[in-house]
Protein backbone atom coordinates (compact mmCIF):
# COMPACT_ATOMS: atom_id res chain seq x y z
CA UNK A 1 0.00 0.00 0.00
CA UNK A 2 1.29 3.45 -0.87
CA UNK A 3 0.75 6.68 1.05
CA UNK A 4 -0.06 10.22 -0.07
CA UNK A 5 0.87 13.33 1.88
CA UNK A 6 -1.87 15.80 2.70
CA UNK A 7 -1.84 19.22 4.33
CA UNK A 8 -4.26 20.14 7.09
CA UNK A 9 -6.17 23.33 6.24
CA UNK A 10 -8.59 23.25 9.17
CA UNK A 11 -8.99 21.36 12.45
CA UNK A 12 -12.40 22.10 13.89
CA UNK A 13 -13.15 21.13 17.49
CA UNK A 14 -16.84 20.49 18.14
CA UNK A 15 -16.24 19.46 21.77
CA UNK A 16 -13.17 18.59 23.85
CA UNK A 17 -13.13 15.14 22.26
CA UNK A 18 -14.75 15.55 18.82
CA UNK A 19 -12.88 17.08 15.91
CA UNK A 20 -12.99 17.37 12.12
CA UNK A 21 -9.92 17.57 9.92
CA UNK A 22 -9.99 19.10 6.45
CA UNK A 23 -7.06 18.05 4.28
CA UNK A 24 -5.93 19.20 0.85
CA UNK A 25 -3.39 17.97 -1.66
CA UNK A 26 -4.54 14.36 -1.85
CA UNK A 27 -6.23 13.22 -5.04
CA UNK A 28 -8.29 10.12 -4.26
CA UNK A 29 -11.07 8.33 -6.08
CA UNK A 30 -13.67 6.83 -3.77
CA UNK A 31 -17.38 6.22 -3.45
CA UNK A 32 -19.47 8.08 -0.89
CA UNK A 33 -19.70 5.94 2.23
CA UNK A 34 -16.18 4.52 2.01
CA UNK A 35 -13.27 4.96 4.42
CA UNK A 36 -9.50 5.29 4.21
CA UNK A 37 -6.60 4.93 6.62
CA UNK A 38 -4.91 8.13 7.74
CA UNK A 39 -1.60 8.13 9.58
CA UNK A 40 1.14 10.00 11.37
CA UNK A 41 4.74 8.95 11.88
CA UNK A 42 5.19 8.57 15.65
CA UNK A 43 8.42 7.40 17.25
CA UNK A 44 9.73 6.04 13.98
CA UNK A 45 6.55 4.07 13.28
CA UNK A 46 3.65 4.90 10.96
CA UNK A 47 0.48 4.70 13.04
CA UNK A 48 -2.74 4.50 11.02
CA UNK A 49 -6.47 4.23 11.68
CA UNK A 50 -9.50 4.09 9.36
CA UNK A 51 -11.67 7.19 8.97
CA UNK A 52 -14.75 7.58 6.80
CA UNK A 53 -14.88 10.44 4.33
CA UNK A 54 -17.28 13.23 5.30
CA UNK A 55 -16.80 15.03 1.99
CA UNK A 56 -18.42 13.80 -1.23
CA UNK A 57 -16.17 12.36 -3.95
CA UNK A 58 -16.46 15.51 -6.07
CA UNK A 59 -14.88 17.66 -3.34
CA UNK A 60 -11.07 17.79 -3.66
CA UNK A 61 -10.71 18.73 0.03
CA UNK A 62 -10.95 15.63 2.19
CA UNK A 63 -12.76 15.80 5.52
CA UNK A 64 -12.62 13.34 8.41
CA UNK A 65 -14.61 13.31 11.67
CA UNK A 66 -13.02 11.72 14.72
CA UNK A 67 -13.13 11.25 18.46
CA UNK A 68 -10.17 11.47 20.78
CA UNK A 69 -9.32 8.20 22.53
CA UNK A 70 -7.28 9.61 25.43
CA UNK A 71 -4.90 6.65 25.69
CA UNK A 72 -4.78 6.08 21.93
CA UNK A 73 -1.54 6.51 20.00
CA UNK A 74 -3.04 8.46 17.09
CA UNK A 75 -6.29 10.33 17.77
CA UNK A 76 -4.92 12.80 20.38
CA UNK A 77 -2.19 13.77 17.93
CA UNK A 78 -4.62 14.15 15.04
CA UNK A 79 -6.81 16.34 17.22
CA UNK A 80 -3.85 18.62 17.97
CA UNK A 81 -2.75 19.13 14.35
CA UNK A 82 -2.58 22.75 13.20
CA UNK A 83 -3.30 24.20 9.79
CA UNK A 84 -0.28 23.68 7.55
CA UNK A 85 0.86 20.47 9.24
CA UNK A 86 1.06 17.22 7.30
CA UNK A 87 -0.42 13.76 7.60
CA UNK A 88 -0.44 10.62 5.49
CA UNK A 89 -3.46 9.24 3.64
CA UNK A 90 -3.52 5.70 2.23
CA UNK A 91 -4.03 5.42 -1.51
CA UNK A 92 -6.68 2.67 -1.30
CA UNK A 93 -10.10 3.74 0.00
CA UNK A 94 -12.34 0.76 0.81
CA UNK A 95 -15.67 -0.28 2.25
CA UNK A 96 -19.08 -1.52 1.15
CA UNK A 97 -21.32 1.01 2.94
CA UNK A 98 -22.11 2.48 -0.47
CA UNK A 99 -25.33 2.96 -2.40
CA UNK A 100 -24.07 1.09 -5.45
CA UNK A 101 -24.24 -2.11 -3.37
CA UNK A 102 -27.88 -1.59 -2.34
CA UNK A 103 -31.03 -2.89 -4.02
CA UNK A 104 -33.71 -0.35 -4.81
CA UNK A 105 -36.29 0.48 -2.15
CA UNK A 106 -38.86 3.12 -1.26
CA UNK A 107 -37.06 4.32 1.89
CA UNK A 108 -33.38 4.51 2.76
CA UNK A 109 -32.66 4.49 6.51
CA UNK A 110 -29.23 5.74 7.62
CA UNK A 111 -28.79 4.79 11.29
CA UNK A 112 -25.69 6.03 13.12
CA UNK A 113 -24.12 6.55 16.51
CA UNK A 114 -21.36 9.04 17.32
CA UNK A 115 -18.74 9.42 14.61
CA UNK A 116 -20.56 6.75 12.60
CA UNK A 117 -22.52 9.58 11.00
CA UNK A 118 -19.51 10.48 8.82
CA UNK A 119 -20.10 8.16 5.83
CA UNK A 120 -23.75 9.16 5.71
CA UNK A 121 -22.83 12.83 5.44
CA UNK A 122 -20.74 11.99 2.38
CA UNK A 123 -23.67 10.07 0.87
CA UNK A 124 -26.14 12.89 1.57
CA UNK A 125 -23.92 15.39 -0.25
CA UNK A 126 -24.26 13.44 -3.51
CA UNK A 127 -27.24 13.28 -5.85
CA UNK A 128 -27.59 9.49 -5.73
CA UNK A 129 -29.90 8.99 -2.72
CA UNK A 130 -32.39 11.53 -4.00
CA UNK A 131 -32.54 9.85 -7.41
CA UNK A 132 -32.96 6.31 -6.08
CA UNK A 133 -35.16 6.59 -2.98
CA UNK A 134 -38.47 8.33 -2.38
CA UNK A 135 -37.61 8.86 1.29
CA UNK A 136 -34.22 9.23 3.00
CA UNK A 137 -34.06 9.16 6.80
CA UNK A 138 -30.94 9.98 8.83
CA UNK A 139 -30.84 8.99 12.50
CA UNK A 140 -27.96 10.20 14.68
CA UNK A 141 -27.77 8.84 18.23
CA UNK A 142 -25.40 10.41 20.76
CA UNK A 143 -24.96 10.57 24.52
CA UNK A 144 -25.14 14.38 24.90
CA UNK A 145 -26.82 17.02 22.75
CA UNK A 146 -23.53 18.87 22.17
CA UNK A 147 -22.43 15.84 20.10
CA UNK A 148 -25.09 16.50 17.45
CA UNK A 149 -22.62 17.84 14.91
CA UNK A 150 -22.87 19.04 11.28
CA UNK A 151 -26.36 20.48 11.86
CA UNK A 152 -26.08 23.10 9.11
CA UNK A 153 -24.87 20.56 6.56
CA UNK A 154 -27.66 18.12 7.38
CA UNK A 155 -30.44 20.71 7.39
CA UNK A 156 -29.21 21.93 4.02
CA UNK A 157 -30.27 18.61 2.46
CA UNK A 158 -33.70 17.09 1.91
CA UNK A 159 -33.13 14.28 4.42
CA UNK A 160 -35.63 13.53 7.19
CA UNK A 161 -33.38 14.07 10.19
CA UNK A 162 -34.01 12.40 13.56
CA UNK A 163 -31.79 12.73 16.62
CA UNK A 164 -31.51 10.58 19.73
CA UNK A 165 -29.86 11.64 22.98
CA UNK A 166 -29.37 8.96 25.64
CA UNK A 167 -27.92 10.69 28.71
CA UNK A 168 -29.94 13.88 28.99
CA UNK A 169 -33.31 15.25 27.95
CA UNK A 170 -33.10 17.26 24.73
CA UNK A 171 -36.07 18.98 23.13
CA UNK A 172 -36.83 17.58 19.71
CA UNK A 173 -34.77 14.41 20.19
CA UNK A 174 -35.86 10.90 21.00
CA UNK A 175 -34.41 9.40 24.16
CA UNK A 176 -32.67 6.05 24.54
CA UNK A 177 -30.94 3.89 21.97
CA UNK A 178 -31.60 3.01 18.33
CA UNK A 179 -32.28 -0.74 18.86
CA UNK A 180 -34.99 -0.04 21.44
CA UNK A 181 -36.57 2.58 19.17
CA UNK A 182 -36.71 -0.01 16.37
CA UNK A 183 -38.26 -2.61 18.67
CA UNK A 184 -40.97 -0.38 20.15
CA UNK A 185 -41.85 1.41 16.91
CA UNK A 186 -40.91 4.88 18.14
CA UNK A 187 -38.43 5.32 15.29
CA UNK A 188 -41.14 4.61 12.70
CA UNK A 189 -43.52 6.98 14.49
CA UNK A 190 -40.99 9.82 14.62
CA UNK A 191 -40.18 9.42 10.93
CA UNK A 192 -43.77 8.91 9.85
CA UNK A 193 -42.54 5.92 7.87
CA UNK A 194 -42.45 2.19 8.51
CA UNK A 195 -39.34 0.02 8.62
CA UNK A 196 -40.38 -3.05 6.65
CA UNK A 197 -38.66 -5.50 4.29
CA UNK A 198 -41.08 -4.58 1.49
CA UNK A 199 -40.07 -0.91 1.50
CA UNK A 200 -36.75 -0.40 3.28
CA UNK A 201 -33.00 -0.50 2.93
CA UNK A 202 -31.14 0.12 6.19
CA UNK A 203 -27.50 1.15 6.54
CA UNK A 204 -25.88 0.97 9.99
CA UNK A 205 -22.66 2.61 11.16
CA UNK A 206 -21.53 3.09 14.73
CA UNK A 207 -20.44 1.29 17.85
CA UNK A 208 -20.43 -2.52 17.83
CA UNK A 209 -23.21 -2.90 20.41
CA UNK A 210 -25.56 -0.75 18.36
CA UNK A 211 -24.74 -2.65 15.18
CA UNK A 212 -25.40 -6.03 16.77
CA UNK A 213 -28.53 -5.03 18.65
CA UNK A 214 -30.03 -2.97 15.81
CA UNK A 215 -29.46 -5.80 13.33
CA UNK A 216 -31.23 -8.17 15.72
CA UNK A 217 -34.14 -5.75 16.17
CA UNK A 218 -34.44 -5.37 12.41
CA UNK A 219 -34.26 -9.14 11.90
CA UNK A 220 -37.18 -9.52 14.32
CA UNK A 221 -39.16 -7.34 11.91
CA UNK A 222 -38.31 -9.50 8.92
CA UNK A 223 -35.27 -7.69 7.52
CA UNK A 224 -32.10 -9.64 6.79
CA UNK A 225 -28.48 -8.79 6.12
CA UNK A 226 -27.75 -7.79 2.54
CA UNK A 227 -25.18 -9.74 0.58
CA UNK A 228 -24.37 -9.60 -3.11
CA UNK A 229 -25.30 -13.25 -3.61
CA UNK A 230 -28.30 -13.05 -1.30
CA UNK A 231 -29.93 -9.62 -1.48
CA UNK A 232 -31.38 -8.34 1.76
CA UNK A 233 -32.14 -5.13 3.61
CA UNK A 234 -29.37 -4.42 6.17
CA UNK A 235 -25.87 -3.14 5.33
CA UNK A 236 -23.38 -2.71 8.17
CA UNK A 237 -20.01 -0.96 8.51
CA UNK A 238 -17.78 -1.44 11.53
CA UNK A 239 -14.09 -0.65 11.74
CA UNK A 240 -13.80 -0.46 15.49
Amino acid sequence: MSWLEGKVIENRHWTQSLFSLRVEGVGLKFEAGQFVRIALDIGGERVARPFSFVNPPADPVLEFYGVVVPEGPLSPRLASLKAGERLQVASNPAGFLVLSELPDAETLWLLSTGTGIAPFLSILKTEVPWRRFRNVVLVHAVRHARELVYQDLIRGTKVKYLTMVSREAHQGSLSGRIPAAIRDGSLDAAAGLGIAPETSQVMLCGNPDMLKDAAAALAARGLRKHRRRSPGHITVESFW
